[in-house]
């Protein structure tokens, strides 16, 4: 499972530069699937979720072919789809949440697809109604397969048409406009996610010759093509990540550069930190945080107790969450956290309490955090991480506490961040991998 073994205390210094983002990726990497030509994908991040995926598009028959650091190229010219029946997917697939973005382009381009229930982070329900509504709405009819919790889908003919999806889910959305791009006639997507990553699956499947309209916003216009082409695709760096170095740079008291960040791109998250009172500088695309000995949380102008939540994109991202409210423990003043998309992804406050935090946990949804101002540093402890965004935050929190902390289960970490240690102790970090 892996253990790191983390002494806090430190102030760090330096540079770091982004991965690739890994929700973006997982999506991307699905598009390949679209077209029997070459698509080269550039600044992939070389992690667990993201590899997993690219071995099960190598088994499904799909040429892979890596170029260099993060830069692969793709040719999915032959597809087998009796490998999607297997015993062997079976398992693959249900160990990877990304797997069930598959289905929109081989619907698209096959006209039908096989589906293990998607496993992927334990944080609450995370229903994958969207996706079959989507698929139902443009013609295709699917079956369910209780005893082996398998889903086949079958679409000979997808037709264009106006749905309302019932949530503004950004996989969903991505899976479905994939199938919609080579369904026959014209199709409304509303209530359509609009994240910058959905944003750059658009543009690239524009590239390859799809017909799409009004990217960026919650209404999307699809035109079906009936093929579609190669083409060549830069991932956007890592906005849960450039947002972890962030909370991180503030707690240690560092001074920190974050490189290339796609600043149009983070959309509310400074805002948000800036609530926190802490104070970021915009250096061409490098974000400049410098060491913060103390920061302060605002109050609402009618002096009412700052409350920060989650909602969907131009709203703050729920990955951010735990990210914030381990800052908020080193602030000064109180703050309430709502997760609202999630129920389950603030019981690692426990963690931190341990540790000394102030929190009082209100339900599933809600945190206060009363901030102790670095008066009285976190105190190290052992813990074990739940999901990737809880992980760090933890390794966050060890980093800035008193003394050696241990963080067990470590590979949750790794799913989601690339190399995080080697990166860390170039910023002067005592970490090590046990």
């Amino acid at each position: 499972m892996g253990t790191f073994k983390i002494t806090g205390g430190k102030k760090l210094k330096g540079a770091i530069t982004p991965q690739g983002a890994k929700n973006e990726t997982l999506q991307i990497l699905c598009a390949v699937l679209l077209t029997a030509e070459e698509v080269r994908i550039t600044n992939i991040p070389d992690i667990v979720d993201v590899n997993k995926l690219i071995d099960l598009l190598a088994d499904l028959g799909v040429h892979v072919s890596k170029n260099g650091p993060g830069d692969f190229t793709f040719k999915a010219a032959v597809v087998n789809l009796d490998y999607l029946t297997s015993e062997t997917f079976k398992q693959k697939g249900a160990s990877l949440r990304g797997s069930i973005m598959i289905v929109g382009p081989l619907l698209a381009r096959f006209g039908k697809a096989y589906i293990p229930k998607p496993g992927g982070d334990k944080i609450g329900r995370r229903r994958l109604d969207t996706h079959f509504l989507g698929f139902e709405k443009l013609g295709a009819k699917f079956q369910y397969d209780a005893k082996d919790t398998f889903y086949s889908v079958d679409a000979s003919q997808l037709k264009g048409t106006y749905m309302l999806l019932d949530e503004a889910s950004v996989t969903g959305t991505a899976n479905v406009v994939m199938a919609a791009v080579m369904a026959k006639g014209k199709t409304t997507i509303y209530n359509a996610a609009c994240e910058p990553y959905l944003q750059q699956l658009c543009k690239m499947l524009v590239r390859m010759g799809a017909k799409i309209s009004g990217i960026g916003s919650n209404m999307l216009h699809i035109e079906g093509v009936s093929e579609l082409g190669g083409t060549t695709h830069r991932i956007l760096p890592d906005m849960i990540e450039i947002g972890s170095w962030i909370g991180m740079a503030a707690m240690t008291g560092s001074e920190i550069t974050i490189k290339d960040v796609s600043y149009p791109d983070l959309g509310i998250i400074p805002t948000v930190f800036r609530r926190l009172g802490i104070h970021t500088e915009l250096r061409g695309d490098d974000l400049y945080i410098p060491a913060h000995d103390h920061y302060e949380i605002e109050s609402f102008i009618d002096g009412s107790i700052m409350t920060i939540s989650d909602a969907p994109w131009p709203g703050f991202t729920p990955d951010l969450l735990s990210i914030i409210l381990v800052t908020a423990t080193q602030a000064r003043g109180s703050v309430l956290i709502h997760q609202k998309m999630f129920e389950s992804r603030l019981f690692f406050t426990d963690k931190l309490i341990d540790m000394g935090a102030q929190i009082i946990l209100c339900d599933p949804h809600r945190a206060t955090v009363i901030g102790l101002d670095k008066q009285s540093p976190l105190r190290a402890t052992t813990m074990t991480s739940p999901d990737i965004r809880a992980g760090v935050s933890l390794l966050i929190a060890a980093l800035s506490a008193e003394g050696t902390s241990t963080i067990h289960n470590i590979n949750q970490i790794d799913r989601g961040y690339q190399d995080i240690d080697s990166r860390l102790q170039a910023l002067g970090a005592d970490i090590v991998r046990l």
